[in-house]
Parts: C-alpha cells; structure tokens; sequence
C-alpha cells in the first residue's frame, strides 16, 4: 500500500480525545491532526516523538492531516517506523493477497471486503472459491511492543475484538474456514504473543477460537515514509 503523497515529519506534543493529535512539523508550523486509532497506543503516544503525518485538502474534511507514523526507539539507533492507523490493514492485506503473498491465504477464487455476517458484524474480507468453499478472514492492526521482538494485542481492552473471535468460531461451526490475521504494523518484531495482563478476556476468547478450529496468523509489516507491505510471517507464541 503506497502513501498517495508524501508525509511530513514533525513532533507529537499531545494525543487527545483519543482522535486527535496537536503536531509541530519540522517546518515550524503547528498543526492538529485526527488519528485514526481506537486503542491506547501504550508507548507511542509520549510528547516530543517523531511522527509522520498525511494531508488532504477535502472540503468534507474537518482535519487537513492525519497521523499515519510514530517513530519508536531512537537513542543511538535509527528509530523504528510504525503505522498507527487501523483504517489501513485491510488495504495491505488485500494488496497481498492480491499480489498473491499471503500463502496460508491463497488460491481462492474471489474476495469481498465488507460482507455482513455474525451479530451485526461485518468480515473484512470473504474469501470465497468453488472447491475451497468460503474462508472468513478478520484483521487486527498490531503495533505494540514492550518487549525487544515481541509483539503484542490488544494494547487496551477489547471486547469488540473478543466478540470477532467468538463470531469466527461460529463460523467454523457451520463448516466454514475462519482465519484472524494480526498484521504487526512495525519491523522490529519477530514473533507476538497476546497481551493477556491487559485483556485476559480477549485471550479467553483466543483460546476458546483455537479450540474451536479458527486459525491465527500474523504477518509483519515494512513501513516506511512511502509505503507500508507485508515483509513476512511471524509465529505467535501463546500459552493459553
């Protein structure tokens, strides 16, 4: 997935109401951005880091930019560049699959975003194929890491995401294929795990979706200031 402009760089000096950003670009100029993220983005919040931030001049827009990139770490090495925004997991991994770079996720015939299923719930991709039948896929953005190499969700409780994974094990239940793909929005990190000490009810739910047949995967991303791919799969490692 390419950015349709460059981003420009400058510093977070406060996130608030949780869709807001007040940035000072390295230009000098003072902006407010919205910032397409429900959770805490525990450790990638803090005043004075670097981010990196989109802009569309819309007239439907309340907010010209929008925060897109926190970079995380930093001292003597170069910062690591993680995508924050949820509103773009769905577009990477569609481009993959398109691009036909997802293996645990190929050879379907047909993929439709957005399809309702579940309680008032839609998946955000139906595969669909005449000899595979159907594979529901579910995406989670990824992007915390307390942990060198290890990532982890949620980083706030979720019960909306607990609920997902309920859904897709009763969509294996009626003999379907279910699949949660947590996509790891940063490079540094080789495996994730699940943030059990913060939601133990989202892992209860990931347990009780293992046992009922629904698969997991995650794939970590390159982000840089022009794009964000998948780079790879990783393992996760959780003991229930």
């Amino acid at each position: 997935m390419k950015f349709p402009a460059l981003l420009q760089r400058g510093r977070l000096v406060q996130r608030y109401k949780r869709f807001l950003a007040d940035v000072v670009l390295d230009t000098g100029e003072a902006i407010t951005a919205s910032c397409p993220n429900t959770g805490s983005m525990l450790g990638l919040s803090s005043p004075g880091m670097g981010v990196w931030v989109s802009s569309n001049d819309s007239a439907t827009r309340k907010y010209r930019h929008t925060l897109e990139i926190v970079e995380a770490g930093g001292g003597s090495d170069a910062p690591t560049l993680v995508g924050i925004n949820t509103g773009l997991p769905n577009r990477i991994v569609t481009d993959a699959l398109e691009a036909g770079l997802i293996t645990p996720l190929a050879g379907y015939a047909s993929a439709k975003g957005e399809v309702k299923y579940g309680t008032n719930s839609r998946i955000d991709i139906l595969l669909d194929d005449p000899v595979k039948g159907r594979c529901y896929v579910e995406i989670k953005n990824v992007h915390f890491l307390r942990v060198a190499g290890r990532a982890e969700f949620p980083d706030s409780v979720t019960a909306r995401g607990a609920k997902h994974l309920d859904e897709l094990a009763a969509m294996v239940a009626d003999g379907h294929r279910a699949v949660m793909v947590y996509l790891i929005q940063r490079g540094d990190a080789d495996h994730l795990s699940l943030a059990a000490d913060i939601d133990p009810a989202y892992a209860a739910a990931y347990s009780r979706a293992q046992a009922a047949g629904v698969e997991a995967i995650a794939l970590r991303c390159h982000v840089s200031t022009t794009a964000i791919s998948i780079d790879t799969l990783v393992p996760i490692v959780f003991a229930a």
